[in-house]
């Protein structure tokens, strides 16, 4: 939030300079971001009129003007802005005036020149020579009662700073110049000045209809009609300049007598032309699909989420509430009847409602933080007042007040243990420090009994509910630099870590070691990605999303993966490996709510990884080759060391079909690994598919505990077999079936070591006698046989390789080649 410091001390004027004033802030909270001056340094300025302006002889585009700046002559100055012209008073640099800096940071010193023959004694301004605004259309025109000889940046009030504060969300009631004056009164002890709202005259009793159908949308709703306004008036100059010092553009008498008393009270409003209203108005929620043209130009379309609430008339809809008004009724300088319109909307019917339609509004903003619903009948009353004053005739009249209210907020009653403020604060602190600093904020404190205070909390302040809010204003009101620097005192109990499980950072490094780089993304992700890599339809979405796009709870790493690629392949990247662990989110009405859980929704971890491009990194040992399935299936089974997982074929929606593995083990599915699907990656326009797995965390992270054995004292045997199967026949298949076949514990380990398959035959020619047909294969198995206790007899080996054999034959139809 942006104002000028004058306007503060209007309300509050504590004896402090500008940088104590700001300090003070800070130090409760308010943080001053940024301290500017209005305008940048000059001298010798003054207030000048021009008395006469004639064409320059030998210039088309000067004048030859003569300047009276208060003094016993006037100034012949040589001007070339277009609006010089006689009888209107301008800022006038005189001989020995500095003006602001410029590019190269010197001060422009005026001096007596000539231009085209023609002597200038001095420099006529505009608003952008002197530093205080943008626009360079001509000379800044000044009022005509501006006092000549005057000092320019005294009739300015040049020399004013502006306050930039930085608030956090429970600050909402500092979100005006008044509320922010009302803090530095609690904090300094300067009285603040009270401000008082007399009633207009009312003239006439008319009030337009008003049906509020929607009470868990708005609480309060006041009004009133004022008939035969002038729009065709300037706002005054000194509203301009206080809008425009908090960063408020102006737009016409009216909107701008809105957003001053929204700056000056924290009270957004809206006003209506009257004569637009079709019937009365009537406050609700959004339809789906009913359309708005809003003051913005645009045009939006109400969806079923979130719910938006609206002001509706007989024809449509008006405006959107509490967050921006609509162009049917919006006020024009054909205006001549207006309703305005000061309105409580609970802050959980605002919130994110600007974001979803990709805009934020100032009223929106404070709305969604909580504004006073006390006041709106005097708040209007202040907005009718300053419309009385610049936009009122003879003809103006004021309609009598209407003010609804079906649904105040009820106030809410905290109370304040003493010791407990000290213990939290971590310095003594009285009963009556307590009081006082409550007090002095305007909350309303009283002894419940010895050592407990029970505060009312009251209208303007949404952000007190507990204990703990108590607490921190307390804080702030001693002053964040009083409280005292004590090291933190805890005990210290190690947590050892169960010997069967590993923590996630032991997973990250195993990953680092085998290449792979950590990423961190969002949770929130593309639907699209949902619906397409994951295959879930049922995505959780969001009510308030970041950004457009970011709709919806992830229940796949893979698609963060794939973006991180994404962004890498295109900025030259040739070889990425990514892994990622974070958390996936699932409906399941089976979770029921707990400190570590929501009720409906399953959030496991998992841990995923991609890699695209080489395999290895450039050398000149070996060839380049792609990474492909087995690279990344050889990285999912070191990182599950030593638990031996099973993969068997399988189905994903991101993955291709016939390459893509489920991870089970003990029985049990853990996740995928797989190559991208051809579809998917034509979609991300990959020169290569990249290869993926993701992994249930928890598999992960267990281990199996190491068992002592001795070292066996007699040499194992190994024997060689191949045996010849169909090529639908697995290595897994294989290997259970050698391990079904075991006599007693003698088989201590089978290792694959070869695959042959014949050639492919062209047309026309014949297998080789005894060769292998076409949809066979041979596998070659080494066998490792042993006991501890003694040497193993030939007749136990014969009796075990007869066994592998005789069930390989039996289990898959295999034959000894």
């Amino acid at each position: 939030m942006q104002f000028p410091e004058s306007w503060l001390r209007e309300y509050c004027n504590p004896s402090l300079t500008t940088q104590e004033l700001a300090d003070t802030l800070t130090m409760a909270g308010l943080e001053v971001e940024e301290l500017d001056p209005v305008a940048p340094p000059f001298t010798g300025i003054v207030v000048g009129e021009i008395k006469e302006a004639v064409q320059h002889p030998d210039a088309d585009r000067l004048r030859i003007c003569q300047v009276d700046v208060g003094g016993p002559a006037l100034l012949n100055i040589v001007c070339g802005a277009p609006n010089a012209r006689v009888g209107i008073r301008i800022p006038c640099a005189t001989v020995g005036a500095e003006l602001p800096p410029g590019a190269d940071g010197k001060p422009f010193k005026i001096k007596i020149g000539k231009l085209r023959g023609v002597e200038s004694y001095g420099m006529l301004c505009s608003a952008k020579e002197l530093g205080i605004a943008d626009d360079h259309g001509g000379l800044l025109e000044l009022p005509a009662d501006a006092p000549l000889g005057q000092n320019v940046r005294e009739y300015l009030n040049l020399d004013d700073t502006l306050f930039t504060l930085k608030l956090t969300p429970n600050l909402a009631h500092c979100l005006s110049v008044y509320g922010v004056a009302r803090e530095l009164s609690a904090l300094t002890g300067t009285p603040l000045k009270a401000l008082s709202f007399p009633a207009a005259a009312v003239a006439s009793q008319d009030k337009l209809p008003v049906k509020i159908e929607a009470t868990d949308l708005c609480g309060r709703f006041s009004g009133r009609i004022v008939r035969n306004v002038n729009t065709q008036v300037k706002t005054p100059q000194w509203m301009l300049d206080r809008l425009a010092r908090c960063g408020q553009r102006a737009v016409s008498p009216l909107v701008d007598i809105s957003n001053y008393v929204m700056f000056e009270l924290g009270r957004p409003s809206h006003i209506f032309d009257l004569d637009k209203i079709s019937g009365g108005l009537s406050v609700r929620w959004g339809k789906q699909g009913e359309t708005l043209k809003l003051l913005n130009g645009s045009t939006i379309e109400i969806s079923a989420v979130p719910q938006v609430g609206v002001i509706a008339d007989a024809h449509g809809l008006e405006s959107l509430a509490g967050i921006m008004g609509g162009d049917a009724t919006a006020v024009s300088d054909d205006t001549k009847n207006i309703y305005i319109e000061a309105a409580f909307w609970f802050p959980k019917a605002v919130a994110g409602r600007s974001r979803h339609f990709n805009f934020s509004t100032d009223a929106g903003h404070r709305f969604e933080r909580g504004v006073d619903p006390q006041f709106t009948t005097e708040h209007i009353e202040r907005i009718t007042q300053l419309v009385l004053d610049i936009c009122g005739t003879p003809e103006t009249q004021v309609a009598v007040m209407d003010d609804q209210q079906p649904n105040m907020p009820a106030p809410k009653t905290v109370q304040l243990r003493v010791a407990r403020a000290a213990k939290v604060i971590g310095m003594p602190v009285t009963q009556q420090q307590c009081l006082d600093a409550l007090n002095g904020l305007g909350l309303p404190a009283t002894v419940a009994q010895e050592g407990v205070i029970s505060v009312t909390a009251p209208t303007f302040r949404f952000d007190i509910n507990l204990e703990e809010d108590l607490v921190e204003e307390i804080a702030r009101m001693m002053g964040y630099e009083n409280l005292p620097t004590t090291k933190p005192l805890a005990p210290i109990s190690p947590k050892l870590r169960a010997e069967n499980s590993r923590s996630p950072y032991a997973v990250r490094h195993a990953l680092a070691g085998l290449g792979y780089q950590e990423t961190i993304n969002f949770s929130f992700v593309e639907e699209k990605w949902e619906q397409e890599l994951a295959g879930n339809q049922d995505a959780i979405k969001l009510l308030n999303p970041i950004a457009s796009h970011l709709s919806v709870m992830r229940s796949s790493l893979l698609g963060s993966l794939l973006q991180v690629l994404k962004f890498n392949v295109d900025r030259k990247a040739q070889r990425v490996r990514v892994f990622e662990l974070g958390r996936v989110f699932f409906k399941d009405d089976a979770v029921v709510e707990s400190d570590t859980t929501v009720k409906g929704f399953h959030q496991p971890m998992r841990v995923a990884g991609l890699a695209y491009g080489a395999a290895d990194q450039l050398q000149w040992g070996s060839a380049e080759a792609k990474v492909d399935f087995y690279d990344i299936k050889g990285d999912v089974e070191a990182l599950l060391a030593p638990i031996k997982p099973v993969f068997e074929a399988a189905e994903h929606p991101a993955l291709h079909p016939g390459r893509c593995a489920r991870v089970l083990v003990d029985g049990k599915a853990i996740g995928f690994v797989g190559e991208l699907h051809p579809q998917w990656r034509q979609e991300w326009d990959l020169a290569q598919a990249p290869v993926m797995f993701e992994l249930a965390l928890d598999a992960v992270l267990a281990r199996q505990v190491p068992v002592f054995a001795p070292v066996a004292k007699h040499q194992m045997v190994e024997r060689d077999i191949a045996v010849v199967v169909k090529e639908a026949v697995t290595h897994a298949q294989i290997m259970q079936a050698i391990t079904a076949a075991s006599a007693g514990a003698i088989l201590r380990n089978a290792v694959l070591f070869d695959v042959f398959r014949p050639k492919k035959l062209k047309a026309g020619e014949e297998a080789a006698a005894g060769s292998l047909a076409q949809d066979e294969k041979s596998l070659a198995v080494r066998l490792s046989l042993g006991l501890d206790e003694r040497a193993l007899e030939d007749t136990e080996i014969e009796a075990a390789m007869q066994a592998v054999v005789e069930q390989l034959k039996q289990s898959l139809g295999a034959r000894l080649r």
